[in-house]
């Protein structure tokens, strides 16, 4: 009876007891909510900051770039920010990138169809060197270039592997363009003369493009030379028609119908070639696999593609031979190669002989304006005698 008027006090206590205000309930709802939008929103930035730094460590781990700024990569390799004439003419400030072959020659095939120019521009004479490494003559070749600035160009071809060390004052330092190895005879190295030529090419001043290798040197002085290749009105590369087996015995029936036997020429490796002819060898989509496909040793495919895919299209406008003298008298699959002992001053008076060519369909007395091959040794004679023989 006790147990049961205590549990009805208790009830009728809490019935007594006044329900708490609305507008207390009201207050403490409302703060509720604000702690909770609170609670949301600094998640929220906590989040975005989190996900904004993870972002840029992912970028600077993966070297990812803008998408605009990696097309201007292959777009233009000028570093120029209005678009000028200034940043079409101006050649590249370094002859190092990052395009592949294809982008390459497909950036080098571009080419204005106007023969008139909107500045005046003095065409240069771009050499371009094919080399396994060190240039062994380029201290002769740095007297030759001194004095002639905005004359000339200069591209190098080493094996990729390679790293030049010339100093900044030299006319080599940073000519250096990407390379791929190459196998001698095979299609490796007209890809690397391509190479050479498309590099060249994006210098719109370049107008007449040589080939040479280490071992080569000048016969003449460079205002001689310039002078000589400047004024012709030929391409200076040859194009036999050679019967036996190394010369037609080397062509390939599966190279029909875009070359036949009788379009079949051979010429030396060693060429120069102007503006327009330049642009017909990077531009090649149509031979290129032919001869990569057909001719391989003992067809040797530098001493084919360049001369018959030209002598089909532009036969009027080659010479049928090269400036690069050397000697094959000795027999062999390579010429001969001149030492220190060889290198005198008689030797270098009659070099390269008597042999008559034409110049501008007229009969000339110099036929030759380099020579090759020559060992290191004979750099220090070649030092000494060159201003006295070779006028530079």
């Amino acid at each position: 009876m006790k147990v049961m008027d205590m549990e009805e006090g208790v009830k009728d206590n809490a019935a007594a007891s006044p329900p708490p205000p609305k507008s207390r309930i009201t207050n403490q709802s409302r703060a509720l909510v604000s702690i909770r939008l609170l609670q949301v929103l600094l998640l929220f930035l906590v989040l975005t900051l989190g996900i904004s730094v993870v972002s840029i460590h992912m970028i600077k781990f993966f070297k990812i770039q803008d998408p605009v700024a990696s097309s201007t990569n292959l777009v233009s390799m000028y570093d120029h920010r209005d678009v000028t004439l200034e940043s079409f003419i101006r050649p590249p400030l370094n002859v190092w990138h990052t395009m592949n072959d294809g982008e390459l020659l497909w950036r080098a095939s571009m080419e204005p169809k106007r023969h008139d120019y909107p500045f005046k521009r003095v065409p240069k004479l771009a050499f371009m060197f094919l080399t396994k490494g060190p240039l062994l003559f380029a201290p002769l070749w740095e007297m030759f270039f001194k004095g002639h600035e905005g004359l000339y160009s200069i591209y190098v071809h080493a094996l990729p592997n390679y790293r030049s060390d010339f100093e900044r004052s030299s006319v080599f330092y940073r000519r250096y363009i990407p390379s791929q190895a190459v196998a001698w005879g095979e299609m490796s190295m007209c890809d690397a003369e391509r190479r050479l030529l498309a590099n060249a090419l994006l210098d719109i001043s370049n107008e007449w493009f040589v080939l040479l290798s280490e071992s080569c040197i000048p016969l003449r002085g460079f205002g001689s030379i310039y002078g000589y290749v400047s004024g012709s009105r030929y391409s200076f590369m040859g194009c036999d028609d050679e019967e036996g087996p190394d010369g037609r015995g080397r062509y390939r029936n599966g190279m029909e119908p875009e070359i036949t036997l009788s379009q079949w020429r051979k010429g030396s490796q060693w060429f120069e070639v102007n503006r327009k002819l330049a642009l017909e060898i990077v531009q090649d989509t149509t031979y290129y696999p032919k001869f990569k496909e057909f001719c391989k040793p003992p067809c040797y495919v530098d001493e084919h593609y360049f001369p018959t895919m030209l002598s089909m299209k532009h036969r009027i406008f080659l010479a049928n031979r090269t400036l690069t003298w050397t000697d094959w008298s000795r027999g062999g699959a390579h010429p001969a190669t001149f030492s220190k002992a060889d290198v005198t001053e008689t030797f270098l008076k009659n070099l390269p002989g008597a042999k008559p060519c034409f110049y501008n369909d007229q009969r000339s007395p110099v036929c030759y304006l380099f020579a090759r091959k020559f060992s290191p040794s004979a750099l220090e004679p070649l030092l000494e005698l060159a201003p006295k023989i070779l006028g530079f």
